[in-house]
């Protein structure tokens, strides 16, 4: 019976080590072949609703939006699950800015301020068109709030009118025609 024990002992601290032995190897072979990590905007998938960003990229008015939000390392942000809903001017919108304001906030020591104004364009939660009132607050990213205006069956945000919107896998694009400027 002894001879027994010690051999099951034996047989069990050699499975042990023999185990841990090969955990430390998958663990180092693992950690050698992990690559850069990407975040969610990197993910290949040409069959699945486009996110917010892609919409963003495939429309040829939004060319300034994807150039600022790209400056404002928003990408994987606004590539994730959601759910959100995007106020994105088009190029005409930023045009209309003071001159020198665009090429201002892309310059990397304004990063904080770029993302600022972005944030304001962004709300966590889907507000489709039959769900505005008028006089409704929409709380942005950033802690601002937006106002909704419906005036001559127009909808408005602020004072950028809503002209379109585009539904994307996580959430909705608002084409709106002036840039929303935080308080």
């Amino acid at each position: 019976m002894k001879k027994i024990f010690i051999t099951v002992n034996a047989l069990l601290c050699t499975l042990i080590m023999v185990s841990c032995g090969n955990n430390e190897s998958n663990q180092a072979a693992a950690s050698s072949d992990q690559a850069v990590v990407a975040g969610q905007s990197a993910v290949k998938d040409d069959e699945s609703a486009k996110d917010i960003v892609k919409v963003a990229i495939a429309s040829k008015d939004h060319t300034t939006l994807v150039t600022a939000v790209q400056a404002a390392e928003l990408v994987d942000v606004l590539s994730n699950a959601g759910p959100f809903t995007v106020f994105a001017p088009v190029n005409d919108a930023f045009a209309a800015l003071p001159e020198g304001t665009v090429e201002g906030l892309l310059k990397p020591e304004k990063k904080a301020d770029l993302q600022n104004v972005l944030q304001y364009h962004v709300a966590v939660a889907v507000y489709n068109p039959t769900m505005f009132t008028d006089g409704q607050k929409i709380e942005m990213v950033n802690g601002g709030i937006c106002t909704i205006h419906i005036k001559d069956g127009k909808t408005f945000i602020n004072d950028a009118e809503l002209l379109g919107n585009v539904k994307a896998s996580n959430g909705i694009v608002y084409v709106i025609n002036k840039v929303l400027l935080p308080q």
